[in-house]
């Protein structure tokens, strides 16, 4: 009988944290979204642990820290779920577990702190009246992917390390990936939705709107810089040219009776770049988006790259192999000037019969809807100055800086 209700203890203890932290209204912005998921009370669990949308406390852990300290990883966890933390960075935990772990963690705890400076309502844990939470205030307003970064150099350099104690909890990032498609995307729909709702709470409560809405956008719209976006685009189409391998016999020389091995490996084959020139994308933003279409082309080696120029017709094309692509920025005429219509480009590689694996495209998007419908290769649009347009096919990112 004593068990039973000991047992009760840690699950009301819980339930009062989040039930006190939606009350309050200097975390009325997090309301909706600690209502979201499953929470539950385990003996298995050392600490605590999120795989994004539910969440498990450990009974003991629960013991082990009084009612702000509880409301404060009650919020950490909270915040990982709002953030998307264990989606948006997936490819980070891929790269270091540990230092992924460690950004995301140093990204919500400094936002708890400065959210209750006094600690009247939340604490972080502390052990032998010293904080354990991973806090370093040099990652003010960063996310994830620059605490990342800046972690990974120290690293290498072998330096590094925060101005307060170590983690606390523990990232389900495989529970995470076990949430099936159908599943992710209620996630993605739940957490916006509390997110708003969140908003609406903290207007209510007269919290400072503008704070509360900038807080919300960049949750629901990651920051991640448009060159990583392009380089992740290119190798993920990337074909395998580097390894020999017997699967599959080289046709090449199969006309010469000579029986070769295919090659398998890490470089990409064709590349269609394709560029505005209608005027309204300077020589500024086509240079840097050249340097890293170079860039690009000096990791993954592509075999060729077609450069086309276009309006409303394909106005120049300069053609650079493996040994001229790193004159690319230099070399490079651009031409053209007139309107804007990117089937022009669909056309010409059509007509050619160039068999590229991807085609990159730099435009600023007015394009009157004109998107083109049959593109023999995946299309990226890499959209200048309107970050509201989206293509109608293939992927689209932004140049914002």
């Amino acid at each position: 009988m004593d068990t039973e209700v000991a047992r009760d203890t840690e699950e009301r203890r819980l339930k009062k944290a989040k039930i006190s932290l939606m009350r309050e209204p200097t975390f009325a912005l997090w309301s909706g979204i600690l209502m979201l998921g499953k929470t539950e009370v385990v003996d298995d669990e050392p600490t605590a642990c999120t795989n994004g949308r539910d969440e498990r406390y450990g009974r003991k852990f629960i013991t082990s820290v009084d009612d702000k300290e509880l409301a404060f990883v009650v919020l950490h966890e909270n915040l990982h779920k709002a953030f998307k933390h264990l989606t948006t960075w997936r490819k980070l935990y891929e790269e270091d577990d540990e230092l992924a772990n460690d950004a995301c963690d140093y990204v919500i705890n400094l936002m708890l702190v400065k959210m209750d400076p006094n600690e009247q309502y939340i604490a972080p844990p502390r052990r032998d009246g010293k904080i354990y939470a991973l806090i370093d205030r040099r990652f003010d307003k960063m996310n994830a992917k620059q605490v990342f970064n800046i972690l990974k150099q120290e690293k290498e350099e072998g330096g590094g390390g925060g101005d307060e104690g170590g983690s606390f909890d523990k990232h389900d990032w495989d529970g995470a990936k076990e949430l099936s498609e159908e599943e992710q995307k209620e996630l993605e729909r739940e957490i916006d939705q509390g997110l708003r709702q969140g908003l609406a709470a903290a207007k209510k409560a007269g919290m400072g709107a503008g704070d509360a809405e900038r807080e919300i956008g960049d949750m629901l719209t990651p920051k991640v810089d448009w060159r990583e976006q392009l380089r992740e685009y290119v190798k993920s189409i990337c074909s395998s040219k580097d390894t020999s391998s017997w699967r599959r016999v080289n046709r090449r020389f199969l006309s010469s009776d000579i029986y070769m091995p295919t090659l398998v490996g890490e470089t990409v084959g064709h590349i269609v770049v394709a560029i505005d020139t209608s005027g309204s994308i300077g020589g500024d933003v086509i240079t840097r988006f050249l340097s890293e279409v170079k860039a690009i082309a000096d990791e993954v080696h592509p075999e060729k790259i077609d450069l086309l120029y276009w309006d409303t017709v394909v106005a120049g094309h300069e053609e650079y192999d493996a040994s001229t692509q790193s004159n690319i920025v230099s070399s490079t005429k651009p031409r053209g000037g007139g309107g804007t219509d990117p089937r022009c480009v669909m056309n010409y590689i059509n007509n050619r019969n160039m068999k590229p694996e991807c085609v990159v495209i730099l435009t600023d998007g007015e394009v009157g809807g004109n998107w083109g419908t049959e593109w023999s290769a995946p299309v990226l649009w890499v959209i200048t100055k309107n970050k509201n347009i989206t293509a109608a096919v293939g992927k689209t990112i932004h140049i914002e800086d």
